[in-house]
Order: C-alpha cells, then structure tokens, then sequence
C-alpha cells in the first residue's frame, strides 16, 4: 500500500518512524512518503518536507509566516493528488493536518489521525471537523476516549508510544561514568535544561534557565539540543562557555541528571517517565499568551498533571517563571522529601499509560482498517 505520512515536530518524526516501522513489518508492499524528519527518513520514507521548516510557535508567529504557511498547505495538496496514497497518516500537528484532512477526504482518500491534537484543552469545536473528516482516530492518553465518547465517536485507545521509545533507548544506554567521559562533563550532579526545539523558544527560555546556574555551584548545567538546531546558535544564546550542550542524547541526559527544568510539552511527559524530577517552565510572547489563556480549558499545561489529574510537577508558567521561583523549586525537587514524593507519583503515571506496544498495535489496527 502507498502511505501518505504528515508529522510537523519532533516528536511527530518519533512517533512516526516507530509506525513505520511497525507498519512494514505488517505490509512487504508497503511505500511511504512523509513531512517529517530523519527518524522518518531512516525508516524508509520519501521524505518531501522536514519539521524544522513547519514549526511555528504562538499566534502572532503563526500570522507572521502565513504566507509560507499557505504555501506549505498548497503545496501538500498537490503533492497527496500526484502521489496517490492508499491512506493518509495524520500525526498530530492540528493546524495544518486538519485542513489536509477535509481536503483528502473530499478526494475519496481514507484518512487516519494518529494522536490526536489537543482539543480537550482548547479549540474543542475541531472535534466537529475530526468526526466529519477524519475515517479512524488513534489516542495515546487515557482520557481521550472518553472525551470523544462524549460526541458519539469511537476511537481506538492504543497506548502512549513514548513507553515503546523509552524502552528502546534505555536499553542502549551507557554507565553514568561512561556518559561523562564520552561528553567531557566533570564528576558534579547533572542538572538537564531542556529549552525547547524552536529557536523562538530556545532564545526566550534558555537564559532564564541558566539564570539560576550560580545558585546550585555543585552541579553542572546540561543543554540537551534540539537536532533541528546548530551548536553555534545555543552557543550564542547561551553566552557561558562553561555550559555544555550535547546533541542527540537527551534522553540519556535525561535519565542520567539528578534533575531537570523542561520547556512544557512532551518532554514533561519523556522527563517523568525517565524517572527524573522535573519543574515545567513555559513563557510566551505576551499577545500569544493572553489570547491562549483565554481559550485554554484545562487546569495544567503539563501532561504529567493532566494524565493524573492533580498537580504532580510544578508548573512555571509566564511571570511565575523568573529565577526566584526556579531556584527555589529546583532546590525542592533535588531535596529526598520532595523528591521521593515526586518519584512515586511517577510511578502511578506509568500504570496509567498502560503497557508498552503502541506503535505495534497501532500498525495492527490500520491494516485491519485499511483491509476491511
């Protein structure tokens, strides 16, 4: 079968190199072609467009690049009618998969949505455009089906495709020492900054988080880089040679360092389930914000907190993210009391996503659709 795959972000490159790969352990015939990035690309797809140049944050930026946004949008129509897929594959990524999704759809093109944008959180109207589009939806988080239950869709609940991810790496994953030694770091205790995967967001969240670096002299201060963004750039954001940045390992510097400040998104989500206590940090452009906290209609931006529905990682979010408040959380999460408390709620999130095997069931359940 001919496989039509768009991911816009990072984490949509991961997932769907996963799929893909379950995918062609199911179909011998199989023949991708995908927006996505290397992980991707690495699974044998035709890659047409890569993530870093779809990824646009907050609505002032998004206004700012419509036009290239537009253009993407027709570009990709053009592209679907001359490939001719069997299916279209859509990975999250909302504001663009679902205008490709009523377009597939009105061409008589199956389409599947796999890991459903966030619209229990805002935007909710968009279930109406899922449920007139969209031929099957795939959920990754607990709550999910119930909430489209709630207008009259069914949707599959496959499990969260991190834990399948999570369970590859850390099985590849070398000695504390050995990781030190392979990134020239010095004996102290790791202290990961995870900036985000942006350039917008790296520029405004990474200097708040180095902020606090002359509080905690013995730790040292880890940036795990984005693989979309150069050395030379967190160089020049960072400003302190002393920081080091490693690219492509942020998992293993996740599970290695005592503790880490996380952009929200889903590295709240990986950090947690790498065992690592973690403060949440988010800080917008102020237009971007206002309008978002207007629409916004749940209680945590972390899907740490919204899995379990309590307040779990502190969250600093806009003016509460400043270097007091980082200085005095992080020295929270690194003390036994806090971090024990941390560490347990942990592993009752882990029970709540279920077991491992997401992508697999995932690739199962399509070729059963596409089939039957």
């Amino acid at each position: 079968m001919r496989y039509y795959i768009i991911a816009g972000e990072a984490s949509g490159d991961l997932h769907g190199a996963n799929l893909l790969k379950e995918l062609n352990k199911l179909d011998s015939s199989a023949v991708f072609r995908a927006w996505g990035g290397d992980l991707m690309k690495g699974e044998g797809a035709d890659l047409v467009k890569h993530y870093r140049d779809l990824a646009f944050m907050g609505f002032s930026e998004v206004i700012q690049n419509l036009r290239t946004i537009l253009g993407n949008i027709a570009f990709c129509k053009k592209d679907i009618l001359a490939y001719k897929p069997d299916v279209l594959i859509l990975i999250d990524y909302p504001g663009f998969n679902l205008r490709i999704a009523e377009f597939a759809h009105e061409q008589g093109i199956k389409v599947f949505y796999y890991i459903s944008p966030q619209i229990w959180a805002w935007k909710q109207s968009r279930v109406h455009k899922i449920k007139k589009f969209v031929d099957r939806m795939f959920v990754i988080l607990p709550f999910e089906k119930e909430f489209y239950a709630r207008f009259a869709m069914n949707v599959d609940f496959v499990g969260h495709p991190l834990l399948d991810s999570l369970e590859q790496k850390r099985n590849s994953f070398s000695s504390l020492s050995d990781f030190r030694n392979k990134h020239k770091l010095s004996a102290k205790p790791i202290i990961a900054l995870l900036p985000g995967s942006r350039k917008q967001e790296v520029r405004v969240m990474l200097p708040l988080m180095l902020s606090v670096k002359e509080s905690f002299p013995d730790y040292q201060f880890v940036i795990a880089g984005a693989p979309s963004l150069l050395s030379d750039f967190y160089k020049e954001v960072s400003n302190d040679p002393s920081v080091k940045m490693i690219s492509d390992v942020t998992y293993e510097l996740i599970y290695h360092a005592e503790a880490a400040l996380v952009t929200s998104g889903t590295a709240t989500l990986e950090t947690a389930l790498l065992g690592t206590p973690e403060v949440v940090c988010y800080k917008g452009g102020k237009i971007s914000y206002a309008i978002a906290r207007s629409l916004i209609k749940v209680k945590y931006i972390s899907l740490v907190n919204l899995i379990m529905d309590k307040l779990i990682v502190t969250e600093l979010i806009q003016d509460k993210l400043n270097t007091k408040n980082i200085i005095s959380e992080l020295k929270s999460i690194l003390e036994t009391e806090a971090r024990t408390k941390m560490l347990n709620e942990y592993s009752e999130l882990l029970n709540k996503l279920g077991g491992s095997g997401a992508s697999a069931k995932t690739a199962e359940l399509m070729i059963k659709y596409l089939k039957g």
